[in-house]
């Protein structure tokens, strides 16, 4: 699947932007992105609709392409869960939601929740012309870290939103969206040492509630990362013109890292969990070698030499972030 936001997306965004100044979004939008690089929780900046456009435009392409990324190698995993309904938590405006039906067109209804009444209104505007379960979701203003009731859906996804909440109420927040989960919950955090951390505190919580991983790791065992070490991945993604012009950048491409969790109900069928690379395989005249998660438990590095055609012949194809067949 592309990286490149839908078509009907893409065209709403420029829409939105018409008649809007790029000097003001610009300045917006560099206020976003430093408030983001400080830890700092978008309800403290998004203060009205051109600060949410500013963050749809800068930020929605990236966390787009994580979402899809994360969700399409659950789909991999699972291929059998074909979720009817969706609970996008901390939706921000409604990217994770458009990733979603990308990967899964069963789904029939969607119901974002965020406490930002701009981003909801962005992410209603957004989805006019997409596909019916977004453009008819269930839109609620509510905090998470208030405990509001959240409904029972298939798929439940949590994308760039656990770092946005209280340290003392993540746990809960996390036992909640378990609880509404009726398939699968995927959390996305951005790659970074303090978004792994979070996520492996999750990790643990929902293993001990009886959650199955689904990926990355291939196994429920303790994570065997040391410290100082935090699985993370990368994402790809091109950069509109006036992307490029917010973030005044001049690459035509921006490389998101991050971080994710993906956990099943018991009912979701999984397919066989391979090793996960979790690092740039580094080639040499000798041959590949790969940092691997391991379906024991562990993490090991496995050297495959040019000599040996077979597994020279798989190593060559995998990447970070992927999984070994």
């Amino acid at each position: 699947m592309t990286p490149e936001l839908p078509q009907a997306l893409r065209a709403a965004i420029e829409r939105r932007l018409e008649g809007v100044s790029r000097r003001d979004l610009g300045a917006r939008a560099q206020k976003v992105s430093a408030h983001y690089r400080q830890g700092g929780a978008s309800a403290r900046v998004v203060q009205g609709e051109a600060d949410a456009l500013a963050y749809a435009l800068t930020r929605l392409p990236a966390t787009y392409a994580a979402d899809l990324a994360v969700l399409a190698e659950a789909a991999r995993l699972a291929p059998g869960f074909a979720p009817g309904s969706l609970l996008d938590a901390g939706a921000g405006p409604g990217g994770g939601g458009w990733a979603a039906l990308a990967v899964w067109p069963t789904i029939a209804h969607a119901t974002l929740v965020d406490s930002s009444r701009p981003f909801l209104a962005l992410a209603a505007e957004l989805a006019t012309d997409g596909p019916a379960a977004l453009a008819g979701a269930e839109r609620l203003t509510a905090d998470l870290a208030r405990a509001p009731a959240l409904p029972t859906s298939d798929l439940v996804l949590l994308s760039y939103a656990l770092a946005e909440l209280p340290a003392v109420a993540q746990d809960g927040v996390v036992d909640a969206l378990w609880a509404a989960t009726a398939g699968l919950l995927a959390i996305v955090e951005p790659g970074t040492p303090a978004g792994f951390a979070r996520l492996r505190q999750a990790r643990s919580r929902l293993i001990a509630a009886g959650a199955r991983m689904l990926a990355p790791c291939p196994h429920e065992a303790a994570c065997p990362l040391l410290e100082g070490d935090w699985c993370h991945f990368v994402q790809r993604l091109p950069r509109s013109r006036d992307h490029r012009l917010a973030k005044a950048a001049d690459a035509p491409f921006e490389d998101e890292k991050f971080a994710y969790l993906v956990v099943a109900r018991e009912s979701v069928e999984i397919a066989p969990r391979g090793a996960r690379v979790l690092a740039p395989p580094r080639a040499g005249k000798p041959g590949i070698e790969l940092k691997l998660c391991t379906p024991e438990g562990a993490v090991e590095t496995r050297f495959a030499a040019r000599r040996d055609k077979p597994a020279f012949a798989i190593a060559r194809r995998l990447d970070w972030g992927d999984a070994l067949d």
